[in-house]
């Protein structure tokens, strides 16, 4: 007797778990209370979009003829504890039970995408004497073992490099004679453009899904009995099911992906979406299929709807970027969690949780967060995390905020983006040199330093940008790290222009916006 655990992120009707089912036999568990996976309580809309995608999926294993043994939400005990639900919820203890009610001889499972819950499963395995059996995740693009195959012996892991391989390996965006399309394997700079004083006017707004009786329960649930969770619930509008996400994906190539690439840098206020697919959390959860999105993209080049620029970038995003790290996250797990080569050590600060504070730039991106558990990558890599590595807040604190606000973060896929390419912990496995830049970038790609009180050209002094203090703190204060690194020549001869009396002006400013960051007060 087979139980099949399938976990919140892995809802893939199309999972080698499912190929040789036998409905006399095997037993489908699933749990909503799967809650310790963070430190902190999770976004509403990550919680009811996780919610609604399972209980569908259930539905539709049961439509298919099969048992399944389905375990819905507890709520937290105590409404003001920041932590999880009573110490027996768990997918750990979900399995131990359910191994003893149903009397299995034998628990399968997809590969999950956090290296301890595999170990974790595994031991309750062994504790309860049942076989313990793990497929393969062939919803990606690059199977582990490929990935591993094409790191051995590299000095560093270019993406770049990867992506090409993966371009080939699919024949996507490539000439009969296997050269790129176009010409360039790479059109990113044609991608960094910003919306100019005009903004970016009437964007159509992507598609709504109609709430059928099962997501209606769920959105009821989550706001009564997780009304203390953070961040807001009345803007959901995610895709729960394939067909959903089938939908998400016609809208975007249809209506936003022919201006994606020229724009997908730039950041507005007020505009969380902009030009970008919204399809990360449909992707994460097994919704949609990575090649489907790949494949629709480069038809509308084949097409000639929409520019390579723009198909490339977008390609890019999935068959090179996240099939990338997850590779990364596999090669160094469970360790990559704890890397801090900077030696970080400030506490997560309130405003990211709260979105309040005087920066107009990080009151607007953890704002969109809060009401969307979303922003495209611009806010979250050069605002959000450029901000937490210059201030030099703690990459785990970091991580943790991560996983818990975002509905598409998982530990795969957030680890390696958020302790590796925003906050360069992980010492240069991800990003060849730290993304750091001052708040004359985000002047440049945004319309937020306009409504802001703070100045970006100024580093010290009552007005000076936190962004450019930082910038030039953090700097100085790894000027030994990077001074091997060559990418890393510019911005280090520019801080060795400063003089010592300037260097700790601006140490100074930068350790009282950390004090003040502290008290809440910046």
């Amino acid at each position: 007797m087979r139980l099949l655990l399938v976990l919140r992120d892995q809802l893939n009707r199309s999972a080698a778990l499912l190929d040789d089912v036998d409905p006399d036999r095997d037993v489908v568990i699933l749990t909503e209370n799967d809650r310790d996976r963070g430190r902190f309580r999770e976004h509403k809309q990550r919680l009811a979009l996780g919610f609604a995608a399972m209980r569908h999926f259930r539905d539709d294993v049961r439509d298919q003829g099969l048992t399944v043994d389905y375990d819905t939400a507890t709520p937290p005990e105590d409404e003001a504890d920041p932590y999880h639900a009573s110490d027996d919820v768990g997918v750990l203890n979900f399995l131990r039970e359910k191994i003893r009610d149903h009397g299995a001889d034998e628990v399968a499972v997809t590969e999950p995408g956090r290296a301890s819950l595999l170990d974790d499963l595994e031991a309750v395995c062994y504790e309860e004497g049942v076989d313990f059996t793990v497929y393969a995740d062939r919803h990606f693009l690059c199977t582990q073992e490929d990935f591993d195959a094409w790191a051995d012996g590299r000095k560093e892991l270019t993406m770049e490099y990867f992506y090409r391989e993966q371009r080939r390996a699919y024949d996507v965006l490539l000439t009969d004679d296997g050269d790129p399309v176009g010409g360039d394997w790479n059109y990113d700079d044609d991608n960094r453009e910003s919306f100019g004083s005009d903004g970016p006017g009437m964007i159509p707004d992507g598609p709504s899904f109609d709430r059928d009786p099962v997501t209606e329960d769920v959105l009821e649930m989550v706001r009564t009995d997780f009304a203390s969770a953070p961040g807001d619930l009345d803007t959901f509008r995610w895709p729960v099911t394939p067909a959903q996400a089938q939908q998400a994906l016609e809208d975007f190539v249809d209506n936003r992906l022919p201006t994606f690439g020229t724009y997908q840098d730039a950041m507005w206020t007020g505009r969380a979406f902009l030009y970008h697919s919204r399809l990360s959390a449909a992707l994460n959860l097994k919704l949609l299929s990575p090649l489907d999105a790949v494949r629709a993209a480069e038809q509308a080049y084949e097409n000639g709807y929409a520019p390579i620029n723009a198909v490339e970038g977008f390609i890019r995003q999935i068959l090179g970027w996240r099939e990338f790290v997850r590779g990364v996250y596999w090669l160094h797990a469970p360790e990559y969690g704890h890397k801090n080569a900077l030696d970080a050590a400030l506490d997560l600060p309130d405003v990211y949780w709260t979105g309040e504070t005087q920066m107009r730039c990080m009151s607007e991106c953890v704002g969109q967060v809060k009401e969307y558990g979303y922003t495209h990558h611009i806010p979250r890599l050069m605002v959000i995390g450029l901000f937490g590595m210059m201030a030099g807040v703690d990459p785990a604190q970091m991580n943790d905020w991560h996983e818990a606000y975002y509905v598409d973060a998982w530990e795969w896929v957030s680890q390696p983006n958020m302790i590796g390419m925003a906050l360069y912990a992980d010492g240069g496995i991800v990003g060849t040199k730290p993304y750091t830049a001052s708040g004359k970038y985000i002047s440049r790609q945004s319309n937020y330093c306009s409504h802001c009180r703070f100045d970006p050209a100024e580093s010290t002094g009552d007005d000076a940008c936190p962004f450019s203090t930082f910038y030039w703190d953090f700097l100085n204060r790894h000027q030994e790290t990077f001074s091997g690194n060559r990418r890393m020549n510019f911005q280090l001869a520019n801080v060795r222009r400063k003089s010592e009396d300037e260097l700790d002006a601006i140490a100074d400013q930068a350790e009282e916006y950390r004090e003040r960051l502290a008290a809440g007060d910046l």
